[in-house]
C-alpha cells in the first residue's frame, strides 16, 4: 500500500512551510529557511519550485499575488494543520529519543522484558541485533 503523500515531511518541506506562515516569494523563502536554521538547511531553487507546485496543487499553500515572474504564497489552513501534525510527530520522536538515552524506567522495563523474551526464543540460533 503506497504511503499517503505528505504524511511525513522532509526537512526542506518542513522549513518551506514554516517560512510560509507569512506571505513571501521564492527568493524570500530560501532566505528565510537559511535564517531560521542558521544555515543548517538550504533549499535549492529547483527543489523549492517543485515543492511550491506540489503544495499548491494539494491546497497546502495558496498563491497570493503575481508580479511578473515573481509569485508570492502563504500557508492555507490545510497547510497549517499539516505543519502542526509534522511538528507534533517530531516532538514525539524527540521524546522517544530522550526516554531511550536518558533511561526512562518504564522504557527500560519494557526493553528488558523484550530482551528476556528474545533470549528464550532465538530463531535459527541468531543473536538479537542489540
Amino acid at each position: 500500500m503506497p504511503r499517503e503523500k505528505f504524511s511525513t515531511l522532509t526537512e526542506q518541506m518542513f522549513y518551506v512551510l514554516l517560512a510560509l506562515t507569512e506571505e513571501c516569494c521564492g527568493m524570500d523563502i530560501m532566505a528565510k529557511v537559511g535564517k531560521i536554521t542558521e544555515g543548517r538547511v538550504a533549499v535549492g531553487s529547483g527543489t523549492l519550485y517543485n515543492l511550491l507546485e506540489q503544495f499548491s496543487d494539494e491546497g497546502i499553500i495558496s498563491e497570493t499575488k503575481t508580479e511578473g515572474r515573481r509569485r508570492s504564497y502563504i500557508l492555507t489552513q490545510k497547510g497549517s494543520d499539516l505543519l502542526q501534525r509534522e511538528y507534533d510527530r517530531i516532538v514525539l520522536q524527540a521524546q522517544d529519543y530522550n526516554r531511550v538515552i536518558e533511561g526512562d524506567t518504564a522504557y527500560d522495563t519494557a526493553r528488558n522484558t523484550e530482551k528476556d523474551t528474545e533470549k528464550s526464543v532465538q530463531p535459527l540460533g541468531l543473536s538479537p541485533a542489540y
